[in-house]
């Protein structure tokens, strides 16, 4: 196991545990379209900048298939699950996503999924549904379908991006660049068609989408584009049960949230599989396209992702 590529890639799930306190307690209230789009295009404006390369050929497509999947359509649909659920059940929906993964990666890669990566990501949602899942009326079937809808986009981008590799002399900056600008190009019309004009931001909420964009979205999808060029795609998604638990601890560091013994024990069992789906498979991988080695909102524990 590559011990210091799983640690960098699982910086980008546990930084996106912050966006839940960092929406609540900084950003307008209701604005989930245009959230989406300011963490989205600016991040990959920078990383565009930064990357200075352009799609060739295929990749301008599939940049886009993949910024649709990966942050146009994962970016909206997750906020609206959170928006919608209650006591974080989108972050249990999105926890499922190994298991999403293994299903996907038999058309798509061609690898079976093992009997420990099936038993390991039941684990992994059972301990993020203790730590996150709170008694609750009827379910609204518009945020289920959309947590789901999400888990599923984010799931089959993350394969994509395994299966098609980066082109010769890519990074994974480029390709994180390309990414984040197409999905941030699709949000932004939409926010702009169903929210109309902008909020008046002050400096508090200045601040929020700073972060957001920069250490949230442009230097978290960078790792987690560069894990998936270095570590199959079962071991990258099993790092996405970080970001519900980053978001749990934060709460209760920063936002006098209280931590239950349940909610502890879920934490070790979700933490436990997350060590356990990092193990390779003791069947050999199938080939990839090369990789020159080179690198979602987090759902409240606590409620809606709302002032």
């Amino acid at each position: 196991m590559k011990v210091n590529t799983v640690l960098l890639t699982a910086l980008a799930p546990v930084s996106w545990g912050s966006t839940y306190a960092v929406t609540t307690e900084l950003l307008p209230p209701d604005r989930p379209l245009f959230t989406a789009a300011m963490r989205a295009l600016p991040a990959g404006l920078v990383l565009l900048a930064l990357a200075r390369r352009l799609p060739a050929g295929d990749w301008w497509w599939r940049s886009a298939v993949l910024g649709a999947l990966n942050i146009g359509a994962f970016f909206p649909l997750l906020f609206l699950a959170a928006y919608r659920l209650p006591g974080g059940l989108a972050a249990v929906v999105g926890s499922v996503g190994p298991l999403f993964v293994a299903g996907l990666a038999v058309p798509l890669l061609g690898q079976l999924p093992t009997r420990r990566t099936l038993v390991t990501g039941l684990a992994a949602a059972l301990g993020v549904s203790l730590v996150v899942l709170r008694a609750a009326g009827a379910l609204d079937a518009l945020g289920v379908a959309a947590a789901v809808a999400s888990t599923a986009s984010m799931s089959t981008g993350t394969v994509l991006t395994k299966k098609w590799g980066r082109p010769a002399g890519a990074g994974p900056l480029a390709l994180t660049a390309w990414q984040l600008t197409a999905g941030g190009l699709l949000i932004a019309p939409l926010a702009l068609l169903v929210e109309g004009a902008p909020p008046a931001l002050d400096g508090r909420a200045l601040t929020g989408y700073a972060y957001l964009a920069l250490a949230n979205t442009a230097v978290a999808y960078w790792l987690w584009f560069r894990g998936i060029g270095r570590l199959s795609a079962t071991q990258v998604t099993f790092l996405g049960p970080l970001s519900p638990l980053s978001a749990a601890v934060i709460g209760w560091a920063a936002l006098d949230q209280s931590l239950t013994p349940v909610q502890l024990a879920g934490m070790a069992l979700a933490l436990g599989a997350t060590v356990l789906g990092q193990r390779p498979a003791k069947t050999p991988p199938i080939a990839v396209p090369a990789v020159p080695a080179t690198s979602a909102v987090s759902p409240s524990p606590a409620g809606h992702a709302r002032r």
